[in-house]
């Protein structure tokens, strides 16, 4: 059997797909399982050895219709015997049909990001009422008869040269330490950057570790936030190097701790069962929020004004604009995180 997936973005929902790679191969093991996504994420994927063939949707230095044309052209000669859209927009319908599969298979209406989606499918799957998003992406696979559940995420690790560059950051010491994220693609995600200064203190001065603020190195706001973590931190922080992905997932995996808002790199973290400290405010922690038991939330989305405003956001993960003076995010202090942390670390430490 010959499959291809469509999963074009974003990152964390890339990550939240890989799960239905994984259940294929498991139900199917000698299948041809191929998946289409944005260039930007193709290196992640990369490391999913359950995937035989990654295609790109090219949307840098090449014309939409260029892109479109060599695209359709790479997947019809594949032959394909079904194509699941597992991200419900018109966009990553068309690429399906384009696909020349066999089947086109697509969520029910209640699940789709835009309704004129379904009407590129030659099938529907209702996955039911999961909450998690994981498990409603495998809910796709009702259509083969698979009813499966687990969240598997078999990514195989380079061995590159990014831990020297964050041990000399850090002194040259090869101790553990713990990671900062104070960045996400919508700002209504971001906690203030000067509560992640605080937070780090926090965790110097209660247990000795030292924290490295990741950023992406080709956005100036992110840059100007990771520097005020920084600045905030009393040096208990430091800057990681710019990192690829690649680099990034490699990095995430060696902290003994991962804390975030919800945006990409805390779902790898949840994937490489880094422990996490989720920061949640605009989106629904049980739909997007991480799984393991070992995890924590903090989240403030039970008194979003906008979540309120608009419920049926909260079915296809976070509103990205905030209507208010004020965000939910801005009600959830540093005494809250650093509780949750103590949470967290007391188990690895006892793992440890």
């Amino acid at each position: 059997m010959r499959v291809l997936i469509i999963r074009l973005s974003s990152l964390g929902d890339v990550v939240h797909t890989i799960p239905v790679a994984v259940a294929i191969r498991r139900h199917y093991p000698d299948a041809v399982i191929d998946w289409v996504v944005d260039e930007a994420f193709a290196p992640l994927l990369a490391m999913v050895p359950v995937i035989n063939n990654v295609f790109v949707l090219r949307s840098k230095n090449v014309s939409t219709i260029s892109a479109w044309v060599g695209l359709r052209r790479e997947l019809q000669v594949c032959n394909y015997d079904i194509a699941f859209d597992v991200q419900g927009l018109v966009k990553s319908a068309l690429v399906a049909r384009f696909s020349g599969a066999t089947r086109v298979v697509g969520f029910s209406p209640p699940f789709l990001r835009e309704s004129w989606a379904k009407w590129f499918y030659s099938e529907e799957a209702d996955p039911g009422s999961p909450i998690h998003v994981v498990e409603r992406n495998l809910g796709i696979l009702t259509v083969l008869d698979i009813k499966d559940k687990n969240y598997e995420f078999p990514f195989k690790l380079e061995d590159i040269g990014v831990m020297d560059q964050v041990y000399a950051c850090l002194g040259g010491r090869k101790e553990p330490f713990v990671l900062l994220n104070p960045n996400a693609a919508w700002a209504n995600k971001c906690w203030p950057a000067k509560s992640f200064g605080a937070v780090a203190a926090y965790i110097r001065d209660q247990y000795g570790l030292r924290t490295v603020v990741v950023w992406n190195s080709v956005s100036k706001e992110d840059e100007k936030r990771m520097n005020l973590v920084i600045a905030s931190s009393e040096g208990a922080a430091v800057s990681a190097p710019p990192t690829t992905l690649v680099e990034l997932v490699s990095l995430i995996k060696m902290g003994v701790l991962f804390i975030s808002g919800d945006t990409g790199p805390l779902h790898i973290a949840g994937a490489l069962e880094t422990p996490v400290v989720g920061i949640y405010g605009p989106s629904n922690p049980n739909r997007n929020g991480p799984w393991s038991s070992r995890d924590e939330v903090v989240s403030a989305s039970d008194n979003c004004q906008c979540l309120k405003r608009y419920p049926n956001k909260g079915a296809v993960g976070v509103v990205r604009r905030c209507d208010n003076p004020t965000w939910c995010l801005d009600d959830v202090s540093v005494k809250d995180v650093c509780t949750a942390v103590d949470r967290t670390l007391s188990g690895v430490i006892a793992d440890a």
